[in-house]
Order: C-alpha cells, then sequence, then structure tokens
C-alpha cells in the first residue's frame, strides 16, 4: 500500500497558490503499520488560534528555514519530537489558503511505528493516530459545504473518539486519499448520502 503511494506521489504534480501570500507548511505523517495510521495532534485549549483544534504538526514559515519542506519538518520536531531522521519524504500535496491568509503547502512522510514522540505542553494538549482505513472507508460525519468564487467545496468531516478532524486538514487527507490510494472521494462532489452543512463564502485563491 505505501509502495504505491510513493509512486503515485512522485508523479503528482500538486496545485501551487500565488507566492505572494504569507506561506506555512504541514507534515501528514503516516504510520508505517501493518495496517497504516496517520497521524494528528490536537492543540491546546488556551492557544489564541486553532485552539483545541485537531490538526498535522506544522506552521509558519520562519526566515531560517531554507524551504517549506524544512518548515514543515522544523515543526513537526518542535511541537512532537519527530526527529526528521525518522521521516521519509514521499512527495507534496497542493496548496490550501487558510482563513488567516496563509499558504499552507502539506508534505507526506512516513515514520517508524512507536517513536517516543512527545507533544510540546505548550501548544500541543495530544498525539494520536487514525486507521487509514477510516478515511479509505469514508466514515464521515456530515459534509461542509464551503463556497469559494462560483464553486462549492464538499468537506468531509470526522469524529474519532470524541476528536474533530474538519476544514483544511480534512481538505488535505482528501487529496492524500484521491492521489495516494485512488479513492473516490472528492471536494468536487457531494456523497451518495448524508448531512450536508452550509458555510458563508470565502475569499478568492489565486493558482498558478
Amino acid at each position: 500500500m505505501l509502495e504505491t503511494l510513493r509512486e503515485r506521489l512522485q508523479a503528482h504534480r500538486p496545485r501551487q497558490l500565488d507566492a505572494a501570500f504569507p506561506q506555512a507548511a504541514v507534515l501528514l505523517p503516516l504510520v508505517a503499520r501493518r495496517e497504516p495510521t496517520l497521524l494528528f495532534t490536537q492543540r491546546t485549549d488556551h492557544l489564541s488560534s486553532h485552539a483545541g483544534q485537531v490538526a498535522f504538526p506544522g506552521g509558519k514559515r520562519e526566515p531560517e528555514d531554507r524551504d517549506l519542506l524544512a518548515t514543515a519538518l522544523r515543526e513537526s520536531q518542535e511541537e512532537i519530537a519527530l526527529a526528521p531522521a525518522n521521516v521519509e519524504i514521499v512527495g507534496r500535496l497542493g496548496d490550501l489558503l487558510s482563513l488567516h491568509g496563509l499558504r499552507v503547502t502539506p508534505y507526506v512522510g512516513i515514520i517508524p511505528p512507536d517513536l517516543a514522540l512527545t507533544p510540546e505542553p505548550g501548544e500541543i494538549a495530544a498525539i494520536f493516530e487514525v486507521p487509514l482505513a477510516h478515511f479509505l472507508d469514508d466514515r464521515r460525519t456530515h459534509t461542509d459545504v464551503i463556497p469559494v468564487d462560483d464553486r462549492e467545496w464538499f468537506v468531509p468531516s470526522y469524529e474519532v473518539d470524541g476528536r474533530i478532524i474538519w476544514g483544511l486538514s480534512a481538505m488535505m487527507l482528501v487529496e492524500l486519499l484521491a492521489v495516494g490510494f485512488a479513492s473516490s472521494v472528492s471536494l468536487a462532489q457531494p456523497p451518495a448520502g448524508g448531512e450536508l452543512r452550509y458555510h458563508p463564502q470565502r475569499g478568492r485563491r489565486t493558482t498558478r
């Protein structure tokens, strides 16, 4: 399964947003278990932004970062003590624009199981894994319908042990599933069934 992922991501040509936006990067860590899992973090409740939210490790690019991959790896080490040497980068996904106007670039990495990861207590409340099968089986609780310009995005929302995976993280997940595992889950089309929750219009995204 993970070997196929490597091949497909290496052939993938992800979309790029306008470089004028402030930059950030995240890492989507796939844990190489017999049944692969995805690793997530949950933010602490006292943060000024994204408090309590589930996310992939990552953050804003700093001046010392040579590129956005370096940003993703540095943030992962700072947030959960994931050493860059333990990450096999297998590709990247398309840029996304956050509600805060950040251009977020996702990288996909494979990590060994059972690493001694430690959450940074000022920022991360928990580190947890979710079986990849949970997403491949499309076990969404509902779909958020987000209009951007003249089109609607159908973003799945997942609940795992009381934690909600939604928004930007879910959008990254959909591309990972579609490109890496030939999943039929799509942001462009509504699911066959289930609840749709509509959200206000969002601003324009510039791609190249």
